[in-house]
């Protein structure tokens, strides 16, 4: 009888433990649905009324259905000017993307794979970078891109102004560091045995390098790629700093030519972001499982 009894006691903490740990789950995942709807709920209402006359908007408020139309893509394709615009931003994202990502690469091999008396310094001095606002920067680079001076050919303005090279010169060194500092700690982690057995097959540093290293940080690149993309691309203050003609400008600017000189078509406007944000959203969705696995870089050992 007192055996029977004990056993009975003895479960219901067990069963007790296992209801509150399905009811903190519950909780969880509700609370987690919850921020998501949030967190979309500003895109999903643009996107809703990017679909939807303005006309029709004024006169029944925008808590309302109705007034369906493609319009509003194609008035805001031809007044924001879409076409060069994304080509100016995807002159200036595509080879800032690169070039960070391959200088960035080669002083994270360096740093993680090398040890000397500077390694910390070097690694430091490249973050250092990002500890800074831009805009405590501002005249200091403008009068530097201003007094160099380039080939006509490089650059219209003789200077590093007013030129897309000027623009993702600014980019790479402000981004170079942030993704030195995560490459740095991914190759890290990369087991020393493996490079140890390159050298004695007779593996150069440059073939450890491109041929070893670079295939094995490929979630952690395509993490950054579409960090840096998302940065690159949505930049606009050293644009407006470094551009002087509009015909320079990236697509970021593109929504400002949305608005009127007396009032503002909410409808048009909100047309025009999510032209703007595709591209993004399609870098991202092409990345995603490699984005994913990104995230947890250099969290674990060998």
């Amino acid at each position: 009888m007192t055996t029977t009894t004990g056993t009975r006691a003895s479960r219901i903490p067990v069963a007790s433990a296992s209801a509150s740990g399905r009811a903190g789950r519950v909780g969880m995942q509700v609370f987690l649905i919850v921020v998501s709807l949030l967190w979309l709920f500003p895109v999903l209402w643009a996107l809703l009324n990017s679909f939807r006359d303005y006309a029709y908007t004024a006169q029944n408020g925008y808590v309302s259905l109705g007034g369906w139309t493609f319009q509003n893509y194609v008035d805001s394709w031809e007044q924001a000017d879409f076409g060069r615009t994304l080509l100016n931003s995807a002159i200036v994202t595509i080879p800032a993307v690169v070039l960070t990502l391959f200088l960035s690469c080669c002083v994270a091999f360096v740093v993680a794979r090398f040890s000397f008396r500077f390694n910390l310094v070097l690694l430091g001095f490249f973050t250092a970078a990002n500890l800074l606002p831009p805009q405590a920067l501002l005249i200091p680079v403008y009068r530097m891109f201003r007094a160099i001076q380039v080939p006509y050919w490089f650059s219209e303005s003789g200077t590093l102004l007013n030129s897309y090279w000027g623009l993702i010169a600014v980019n790479v060194a402000f981004q170079t560091g942030f993704c030195a500092f995560v490459l740095s700690n991914y190759m890290k982690t990369l087991p020393r045995e493996m490079y140890e057995s390159a050298v004695v097959d007779g593996a150069s540093v440059m073939r450890q390098f491109f041929q070893l290293t670079l295939p094995l940080c490929r979630p952690a690149l395509a993490a950054l790629a579409t960090l840096q993309v998302t940065w690159v691309y949505n930049e606009f203050f050293w644009a407006t700093v470094l551009l002087q003609s509009g015909d320079k400008f990236p697509v970021t600017s593109s929504l400002n030519n949305l608005r009127g000189q007396f009032f503002t078509d909410n409808n048009l406007v909100a047309a025009g972001a999510i032209v703007v944000a595709l591209p993004t959203l399609i870098i991202f969705f092409a990345l995603q499982k490699q984005f994913v696995a990104g995230l947890t870089l250099g969290s674990t050992k060998g």
